[in-house]
C-alpha cells in the first residue's frame, strides 16, 4: 500500500489506539492536516501549543494512555517545551509530533525553522528528526513504544516537510520497533529479595513511601496487601495520592514540605522506609543529610537511575513496581506494629480537625473551606481533580480526600503555573464519564485562560473553581516568611473571571462567603455545560505546616495563632 507520508502518520496513530490529538496547525505540519481529512482521529485545536501539550499530559494521566500533541515548525515547537518538560518531570508519557522545515532548508535559518530535537534533548525520553518519508512509520512505532515502556515519558518525533509530502509503501508489520540498545524490562536478584525481606520482617517502625510509580504501574491493591499484611503505615508524595485510599486506616496522609506534620514525624522516627514508585525530590526529603537518619532504607523503583541520586539506600529493587510487588507479597510474614502506629495516631493531636465533617467559620472565606466543600459535594463518585500550582494546591491535597488511583491530576516535578485547564481538557477528553474539576490560582489560571475557548467549542463538561486572593499566593507566602514581607510584584489584578467566563458562553458564580461554598459547588455539578466559579478568599492566609528550604524534615513551621478554622497544622 503505498501512502503519502502524512497518510502514514495518521495511520500508523490509528493502529496505536489514537482517538485524539491535540494540536495547533502551522506550514511545516500543514501536509500532515491535509492528511487529517482520510483520518478517524478526532483533532481539538488548542489555543496555543503549550496548552495543547498539558492537554495530551492530562490525556495520558487520566487514563494511562500515551497523549498526542502535534505543532508545526519554529514557534509552534518551542511552545511545547514547558509542556514537553512538565511531562518529563512526572513520567508522563506523551507523544509530541512536529512538523520541520523542508530537509534541504534544515541548518539555513529558514523561516520558522528551530532545531527542536536539539531544543527538547535534555526533557525528552527520546526525540527523532525524520527526513524521509520511509522513516516515518518506524520512528513512529519506537515512539510509542519509548513512550509507554519501562519509566514512563515524552517523545518528540519531528518530521521535515518534504518527508510528509513524499511517497513510499507502507508496511506495519516491517516498522515494528528495533531497539537493541534500550532495555526497559529489569528484575530484581533473588538475593536482593531476600535482603529487602530481611529488612522488613525487622523492622519495628517502617513506613511505606508510595509515589506515583505505583499508580502508573496499576499497583495500588499490591500496596495496600503488604501495607494490611505487615501492618506499615504508607505516607505518599503528591502525585502518589490516590494509591491508598484516604480513607484507610493505615492511610497517613501526604509528606514532605507541606506535608502532614505527624507524617514528617513518622519518616523521621522511622527505622524503616519501603519507598515505591518515589524519587526522593528535595521537596519530600528536606535537607537530605538529616533525612530519616535512623532508617535502613528499601527503594523499589523500574529507573536504575534513581537508586542513589538523591538517598542512598540500603537494598535497591529495579523493576516493574507490580511485578516486584508481587513476586514479594508472598513471602512477607504478617505482623503486629501497633505500639507503632499508636505512637504515630497520638503525634496527630488537634490535626484530627481536617477529618471533621465540618471546619468552624468566622466569617472569612478560607481556601481550606472551599477544598473541604468541595470534597465533601464530590465525594463518592468518579471525580478528577486537576489543580494547577500554588497554595491551592497544597491545600487541595490536605482537605480534598482522595480515595482512588487517577483522581488527582496535577504538575509536581516541574510545577508548572497554567497547567491545569488544559490538563482537565485532555482529562475529560480521555474519561468523558468522569466529572472534571479544575481547581485553580487566579495566576495560573490567566496563564492558558484562553483554553476556555478549546472548552466550549469541544462541549466539555468541566467544572472551574478559581481561588481568587489577589495574589500569586505561594511567592508571597516566601515573601512573608523570608523576605520580611517585601511583596514586590506578587499582588495581582485578574479580569472579572464571572464576567471572563460568560464571554465565552460559560455560566459563572462569584463565592465570597463559606456559607455559598456548597450550593455553588452543587449549582455546578447541575449544570449541563461547563462552569466557573470565582471563590474570593482570604488574601494573606498561608499554607501549614511548612518546611523551609534546606530544613530538616521535622523541622516544620507551624501556624502562629490559633486559627484551627482555616487550617490544621498540628
Amino acid at each position: 500500500m503505498k501512502l503519502t507520508g502524512a497518510r502514514i502518520l495518521w495511520e500508523c496513530l490509528e493502529r496505536e489506539g489514537v482517538e485524539h490529538v491535540f494540536g495547533y496547525p502551522g506550514g511545516a505540519i500543514l501536509p500532515a492536516y491535509d492528511a487529517l481529512k482520510h483520518s478517524r482521529v478526532h483533532h481539538i485545536l488548542a489555543r496555543h501549543e503549550q496548552g495543547a501539550t498539558h492537554m495530551a499530559d492530562g490525556y495520558a494521566r487520566a487514563s494511562g494512555r500515551v497523549g498526542v500533541a502535534i505543532a508545526t515548525s519554529g514557534p509552534g515547537a518551542t511552545n511545547m517545551v514547558t509542556g514537553i518538560a512538565t511531562a518529563m518531570m512526572d513520567s508522563s508519557p506523551i507523544v509530541c509530533i512536529t512538523g520541520q522545515v523542508g530537509s534541504r532548508l534544515i541548518g539555513s535559518d529558514a523561516f520558522q525553522e528551530t532545531d527542536i530535537t536539539g531544543v527538547t534533548l535534555p526533557i525528552t525520553k527520546h526525540n527523532s528528526l525524520v527526513t524521509r518519508t520511509s522513516d516515518i512509520a518506524r520512528t513512529i512505532r519506537e515512539a510509542f513504544y519509548v513512550a509507554r515502556s519501562g519509566r514512563p515519558g515524552p517523545v518528540l518525533v519531528d518530521v521535515t516537510k518534504d518527508a510528509q509530502q513524499g511517497s513510499c509503501e507502507f508496511d506495519w508489520e516491517a516498522a515494528r520497533p528495533q531497539l537493541p540498545g534500550y532495555r526497559p524490562d529489569l528484575s530484581p536478584a533473588e538475593a536482593e529479595y531476600a535482603q529487602a525481606l530481611d529488612l522488613l520482617h525487622s523492622a519495628k517502625r517502617p513506613v511505606i513511601l508510595a509515589g506515583q510509580g505505583v499508580i502508573a504501574a496499576g499497583a495500588s491493591a499490591q500496596l495496600r496487601e503488604l501495607a494490611e499484611r505487615a501492618q506499615i503505615p504508607v505516607a505518599l508524595t503528591l502525585l502518589g495520592l490516590g494509591a491508598m485510599p484516604a480513607w484507610h486506616p493505615l492511610h497517613l496522609g501526604m509528606m514532605g514540605m507541606h506535608g502532614e506534620t505527624w507524617v514528617n514525624l513518622a519518616i523521621q522516627n522511622a527505622d524503616l522506609l519501603i519507598a515505591l514508585g518515589m524519587r526522593f525530590d528535595d521537596r519530600v526529603t528536606g535537607d537530605k543529610d538529616a533525612y530519616a537518619r535512623g532508617a535502613r532504607k528499601i527503594h523499589v523503583e523500574i529507573d536504575p537511575a534513581e537508586i542513589n541520586k538523591n538517598v542512598k539506600v540500603d537494598v535497591a529493587l529495579v523493576g516493574d513496581l507490580g511485578a516486584v510487588l508481587r513476586d514479594l507479597l508472598p513471602r512477607v510474614e504478617p505482623a503486629d506494629r501497633g505500639d507503632w502506629l499508636d505512637w504515630i495516631n497520638r503525634h496527630k493531636g488537634d490535626a484530627a480537625v481536617r477529618d471533621i465533617q465540618t471546619l468552624p467559620d468566622n466569617g472569612h472565606l478560607y481556601a481550606a473551606h472551599v477544598m473541604h466543600d468541595l470534597w465533601r459535594e464530590t465525594r463518592g463518585g468518579e471525580t478528577v481533580i486537576v489543580t494547577d500550582v500554588g497554595q491551592h494546591q497544597m491545600w487541595e491535597a490536605q482537605y480534598y480526600k482522595h480515595d482512588h488511583p487517577r483522581s488527582l491530576i496535577t504538575s509536581g516535578g516541574l510545577g508548572t503555573m497554567g497547567f491545569a485547564l488544559p490538563a482537565a481538557i485532555g482529562a475529560k477528553t480521555a474519561r468523558p464519564e468522569a466529572e472534571v474539576w479544575v481547581i485553580a490560582g487566579d495566576g495560573g489560571f490567566q496563564m492558558t485562560m484562553a483554553e476556555l475557548a478549546t472548552m466550549v467549542q469541544e462541549n466539555l463538561n468541566v467544572r472551574i473553581a478559581v481561588v481568587n486572593n489577589g495574589y500569586l499566593g505561594m511567592v508571597r507566602q516566601w515573601q512573608e516568611f523570608f523576605y520580611e514581607r517585601n511583596y514586590q510584584a506578587t499582588p495581582l489584578l485578574s479580569p472579572d473571571f464571572v464576567r471572563l467566563a460568560e464571554a465565552y458562553g460559560i455560566r459563572a458564580l462569584r463565592v465570597t462567603e463559606r456559607r455559598q461554598v456548597a450550593p455553588a459547588v452543587r449549582a455546578a455539578r447541575e449544570h449541563d455545560g461547563p462552569m466557573l466559579l470565582d471563590f474570593r478568599v482570604e488574601q494573606e492566609d498561608s499554607v501549614y505546616p511548612m518546611v523551609a528550604a534546606g530544613a530538616a524534615l521535622d523541622q516544620m513551621i507551624r501556624r502562629p495563632s490559633p486559627l484551627v478554622e482555616t487550617a490544621a497544622d498540628e
